[in-house]
């Protein structure tokens, strides 16, 4: 089998003890595949309850740990994932599947080729063939002109060619942060108004940084600032389904 990024996984029989690495791919598990999961970072936390061994952080996971659960296969991501962890998994014997994903199609065809290949799953998850439905449909709301940092001092913003970026477009509105470069650049919130223009509004998560009414806002004077869920603008998997309504309830910011 061959992961996102072509690397050959191979497994003698479909994993029956999966650690994840990254929370939206640990959802998506847990909901397809109930009870395989061994392993989870401590940022993983839907399903509410989930009940495995937490084995740190997604930048810095516990390789003795994971190892030590015996696990048939872990699931990486390229962005959410170090590559040296990656390649100490994979030497010291662990298979690892890594995804690849900066666009709604690429989660949509990134999930359902890891379900298909390494899971062996024979038709696609029907929470999978609904969020493609739903992101399928065309924008309807209001265009407006955002940008979305996700963390400050330093500021970094959602640029172009990721994730976040599709969704914002996909809704119709405008990712003003994307002249600031591609994935994921760094700037002033001074040199963002200089380059974005004028702006309908600032969309202020609650993850990676956890944006709040006072921690935030008052470095954008004169802008509207909007608190919105993490897990609308960055997970992937079954959160697919709810953030479209999640986002487009924000389009009356304008």
């Amino acid at each position: 089998m061959i992961d996102d990024l072509g690397a050959t996984v191979s497994l003698d029989h479909p994993p029956r003890r999966v650690v994840s690495l990254v929370p939206s791919l640990t959802e998506a598990i847990a909901e397809t595949v109930p009870g395989i999961l061994v392993g989870a970072t401590q940022w993983c936390t839907h399903p509410a309850g989930l009940a495995v061994e937490r084995v740190r952080g997604t930048k810095n996971p516990d390789r003795a740990k994971i190892a030590a659960l015996k696990p048939d296969l872990v699931v990486a991501n390229e962005e959410e994932n170090r590559r040296i962890d990656v390649e100490r998994l994979r030497a010291s014997g662990i298979a690892v599947w890594v995804t690849k994903i900066d666009s709604v199609a690429e989660a949509l065809t990134s999930m359902a080729r890891l379900f298909d290949q390494a899971f062996g799953l024979d038709k696609m998850p029907a929470w999978l063939q609904r969020a493609g439905e739903i992101w399928d449909a065309p924008g309807g709301c209001p265009r407006l002109r955002v940008a979305v940092p996700i963390w400050r001092d330093p500021w970094i913003w959602v640029g172009s060619q990721t994730y976040a970026a599709d969704l914002i477009e996909r809704l119709g509105w405008t990712n003003a942060a994307a002249a600031l470069g591609a994935r994921y650049p760094h700037a002033e919130v001074a040199e963002l108004m200089a380059a974005s223009g004028e702006l309908d509004a600032i969309l202020l998560p609650d993850e990676p940084y956890a944006f709040g009414p006072h921690d935030g806002p008052e470095a954008f004077p004169g802008v509207r600032t909007i608190p919105v869920s993490g897990r609308a603008l960055f997970w992937y998997g079954p959160a697919m389904i709810e953030a479209r309504r999640v986002l487009e309830s924000l389009a009356d910011i304008g």
